[in-house]
């Protein structure tokens, strides 16, 4: 008879998963089950803090909402985010890197005119953003979705002020690429800005003494029928947190030299009404397959 005890337990409910139908949730509960048994016996964990870990996951769960995923932050803060696109995008071989989706692929993101100013409600230092998405090879890819978001001149997203349901959303929009694979919108220069830190995801960062801090950067979202989704930022060359970056990022290809500009007019040929910012940036797709994210609290389906 199996003893349930510390030399036996660990084998006993890995094996009580022998009998999984799919062999990689099979897989995955039993290497999980090794690493979590191996960690309490590894670190003596008393029952006081494993009954703090379990209040700290229930909170994490209560702070979820429709428009806010405490647990993406907390994956995120953890490097684990990070880490499962890395294992997952080892190979780019020319294609444009990935980052993380973060929290904040909220809401509707409507089909919008190139030209337009996506923050035109906002104040701030105003900038023009021109992209290209293209194969690997240079080969322009037309009609091509690409959904876009960013934090206001505050450091704020839309979906963190109270006013979200009943002003809409801002900064944020989906754009389709041309016959040339091109696609400019407006937009506010983004600021660094500190990740919420209202939930207990920023009361571990804040009593572990890590600052709370991300570089200044867009989002971007490409869907390319026949191509891998791509998940990246690209963010604002010359930032101080983009060695430090909270949830680890950067990638050196994904900073841009975002030049400030005076000339009258903004490549469009619209005119500007005083100095503005420049973001110049090519996106290249992976061939191959996957299911792009859907936006949290989105109302109406739109093919993300």
């Amino acid at each position: 008879m199996t003893q349930f005890n510390e030399a036996e337990l660990t084998a006993a409910v890995v094996n009580s998963f022998e009998q999984t139908p799919d062999p990689r949730a099979k897989f995955l509960l039993q290497e999980l089950m090794k690493s979590l048994h191996d960690y309490v016996r590894r670190t003596d964990l008393t029952f006081e803090e494993w009954n703090y870990a379990i209040d700290f996951l229930t909170r994490t769960g209560q702070k979820c909402s429709d428009i806010r995923q405490e647990f993406i932050l907390l994956s995120d803060v953890l490097g684990v985010s990070m880490l499962v696109d890395a294992v997952n995008h080892r190979d780019r071989d020319g294609a444009t890197e990935t980052t993380v989706l973060g929290p904040f692929y909220v809401g509707e993101h409507k089909v919008t005119p190139h030209g337009t100013d996506i923050s035109a409600k906002l104040e701030g230092e105003r900038m023009f953003v021109q992209s290209r998405v293209t194969d690997r090879g240079g080969k322009p890819l037309a009609s091509i979705p690409v959904d876009v978001w960013h934090a206001d001149g505050d450091g704020f997203y839309d979906s963190q002020k109270p006013s979200f349901e009943t002003a809409g959303p801002s900064s944020r929009a989906r754009f389709i690429t041309d016959s040339d694979g091109r696609f400019f919108f407006k937009t506010i220069l983004p600021c660094s800005y500190p990740i919420p830190t209202d939930g207990p995801v920023g009361e571990m960062i804040m009593q572990t003494r890590r600052h709370p801090m991300r570089p200044a950067h867009v989002h971007f979202l490409v869907n390319a029928p026949g191509y891998e989704p791509l998940i990246t930022h690209v963010f604002i060359g010359g930032d101080k947190y983009l060695d430090s970056d909270v949830v680890f990022g950067v990638k050196d290809e994904l900073v841009a030299n975002v030049g400030r500009r005076t000339d009258p007019t903004m490549p469009d040929g619209t005119k500007a009404s005083g100095p503005w910012h420049l973001m110049t940036y090519e996106f290249h797709l992976k061939p191959g397959e996957g299911l792009a994210p859907k936006p949290l609290g989105a109302k109406v389906a739109q093919p993300a």
